[in-house]
């Protein structure tokens, strides 16, 4: 009879009933219980890591809820059903949704090909919240894909989470990359090899303005607009401001913006002021999105793929994979600039 199919940490946060349901769920993901085997008794369970009957009862209870195991009166609980047969339960912690995260998210869903439930967060880049719905849902699933934004304190959060468990999206940092698996974005040099690779179309303008308002932008976008500023500080003029609202908007000047109203901002004061955009004022808006086509007989974007992102996750989730992957990104050229 297999006697290591459970783990119990004293040191863990997550109930010890939760404890067993989950070690037993990597052990058939493992393969080191097949279906038809029998598991440890109830009474072998309470001596092996010094647990009440009770603990071990809920913990049962629920996989037999489950569908997991199935009990023959008697003689003792046997695995009803393997891996093939379980659904992930995933916790996804979003900062805000938005078109561009619903194309993530929907890429998502579909690369899980129904093998996992997904329960949306949002923690609207509010560090009380997110550390909040960690605590609330610690030990209510099998893996956390997480958000985790500009925290740079993350980690004292996330810690208490099954580090196995864990992967994060989007933006990442050091120290979190020590701990965690991750599909993130490289904004610095995204940026920089972005604006790199669109010098023959910024030629047209004399300065190019970033508007960066500074609260829930990647800080790596403005590190990689510095650089390239720094690099092509003879051929353009570089400003950095945080607000398009009120500010004058001439000829021969290049936008990019984070932020959509700014988008909309600019194409109206072009259209005011009877500026062509594309030729006499260029716009480049961060993260693509079918819209950004059309508008404007097309904005040029730097953005990520987010439906690669997506379906590079559920894989990741699925294969419980352990990899740091930096998901390309690009400009997209189109006729705003």
């Amino acid at each position: 009879m297999p006697s290591n199919l459970f783990t119990v940490s004293n040191e863990s946060g997550v109930p010890k009933y939760k404890q067993l349901i989950n070690s037993l769920y990597q052990s058939i993901e493992n393969g080191d219980v097949a279906i038809g085997d029998q598991l440890p008794s109830i009474n072998a369970i309470c001596k092996e890591f010094n647990l009440s009957r009770d603990t071990v009862l809920v913990a049962f209870n629920e996989l037999k809820a489950r569908g997991v195991i199935s009990s023959v009166p008697g003689k003792g609980y046997y695995l009803e059903s393997n891996i093939t047969q379980l659904k992930h339960k995933i916790f996804l912690l979003f900062e805000e949704f938005n078109t561009f995260k619903e194309i993530l998210y929907n890429s998502f869903l579909e690369s899980l090909k129904g093998l996992a439930t997904v329960d949306i967060y949002f923690h609207h880049f509010n560090e009380r919240v997110f550390k909040e719905l960690i605590e609330n849902n610690n030990g209510k699933y099998t893996s956390y894909v997480i958000m985790p934004a500009k925290f740079t304190d993350a980690y004292s959060v996330l810690k208490q989470l099954p580090q196995d468990k864990v992967y994060i999206l989007d933006q990442t940092n050091a120290n979190l990359k020590k701990h965690y698996p991750a599909v993130y974005q490289n904004f610095e040099k995204d940026v920089f090899t972005a604006l790199s690779s669109g010098v023959d179309l910024l030629e047209k303008y004399r300065k190019l303005f970033w508007v960066f308002p500074g609260g829930k932008e990647p800080v790596g976008q403005m590190k990689g607009f510095k650089k390239f500023a720094k690099e092509f500080a003879s051929q353009w003029e570089f400003k950095v401001i945080e607000s398009i609202q009120g500010h004058a908007i001439n000829k021969s000047e290049a936008y990019i913006v984070s932020n959509d109203n700014d988008l909309v901002y600019l194409v109206k004061e072009a259209n005011r002021k009877q500026l062509k955009i594309g030729e006499e004022l260029g716009i480049i808006s961060y993260n693509d999105t079918p819209l950004k086509e059309v508008v404007a007989d097309g904005i040029t974007t730097i953005s990520t793929d987010f439906k690669e992102m997506g379906e590079i996750l559920a894989e990741m989730v699925l294969g419980s994979k352990k990899d740091l992957i930096e998901n390309k990104s690009r400009l997209i050229r189109r006729g705003s600039l």
